[in-house]
């Protein structure tokens, strides 16, 4: 059984990213993830028309009359969710908390892949393995995938973004598009991120919240590690303290961009309280122009 409140925004999240999934984004997803390329279907009679280079020479010589090969176009797409649910995902000071937002964000093109009759999975990390799906088709799939983020309480807190890609190199050994999903605050995963960018295709979608660029004018005030419990108080009225935040938070942002243009993977930024259908958007479109 699951709460009302929980089933209210898993109904939200399936009304919303359907109407958005229909009017926007289903035609972006299809022409920037392209299938495995043409596969053999079937051997057919010849029909005038037909491109003589298909012509199959020795099913014609044992018919005694021509045949041709039929290709078709292979689509099918397996996508993987590596979905961040460590401590830092259940703050925000907007309207949702980013791990809300992930959600929505994840069920917008999981609803786009289904749509495309791919295949959809999910991975849920903190700093260790918490969840794992394997992928399927359909609707009601998505639909208990959004139920897991949302709803999903993790036994640690802690964020290890190398295990995870890691683990994702363990249970996936076809080529698949991966959705890393996550604030990206933490450490040492380069050589892992680059491994996976050249097995799979690899895409970040950042979730961060203003306030972790940008702190008011309130005076004092105490700050909590939500994953590993450390505690701080600073004087927030101070503009010297407001500044060192910003630039901390900003350089923090550019080196997460840095990293991942070095391995080469994809980024998509997300920020909580902002449209970020606008911002998948443009991903697809800047993707389609280097196609």
């Amino acid at each position: 059984m699951i709460s009302k409140e929980l089933a209210r925004k898993i109904r939200y999240i399936e009304i919303f990213t359907n109407k958005v999934v229909n009017d926007v984004l289903a035609g972006e997803y299809h022409s920037v993830f392209k299938g495995r390329g043409i596969e053999f279907d079937e051997v057919r009679e010849y029909t005038p028309g037909d491109d003589v280079r298909a012509i199959d020479w020795n099913v014609t010589a044992r018919a005694g009359r021509p045949y041709v090969k039929r290709f078709v176009e292979e689509r099918e797409l397996t996508v993987i969710f590596l979905v961040d649910l460590s401590g830092s995902g259940a703050f925000g000071s907007r309207e949702r908390l980013k791990n809300e937002v992930a959600a929505e964000v994840c069920a917008l093109l999981a609803f786009s892949a289904i749509k495309n009759n791919d295949k959809v999975g999910l991975v849920i990390f903190t700093d260790a393995i918490e969840l794992y799906i394997p992928p399927k088709k359909g609707a009601s799939h998505v639909l208990r995938l959004i139920r897991d983020v949302l709803g999903f309480k993790p036994r640690r807190t802690g964020t290890d973004i190398a295990a995870a890609l890691d683990y994702l190199g363990r249970v996936t050994h076809r080529r698949a598009v991966v959705f890393l999903v996550s604030d990206l605050l933490a450490e040492g995963f380069e050589k892992r991120l680059r491994i996976a960018a050249k097995r799979h295709d690899l895409i970040a979608v950042s979730i961060t919240d203003p306030r972790e660029r940008e702190l008011p004018d309130v005076g004092l005030i105490d700050l909590e590690d939500p994953e590993t419990g450390e505690r701080v108080v600073i004087d927030a009225g101070s503009p010297a303290v407001r500044r060192q935040y910003e630039r901390l938070g900003r350089e923090r942002e550019a080196r997460a961009r840095d990293l991942l243009r070095a391995a080469g993977v994809d980024h998509i930024a997300v920020t909580t309280g902002r449209d970020y259908v606008k911002n998948l958007m443009l991903f697809f479109r800047a993707r389609e122009r280097r196609q």
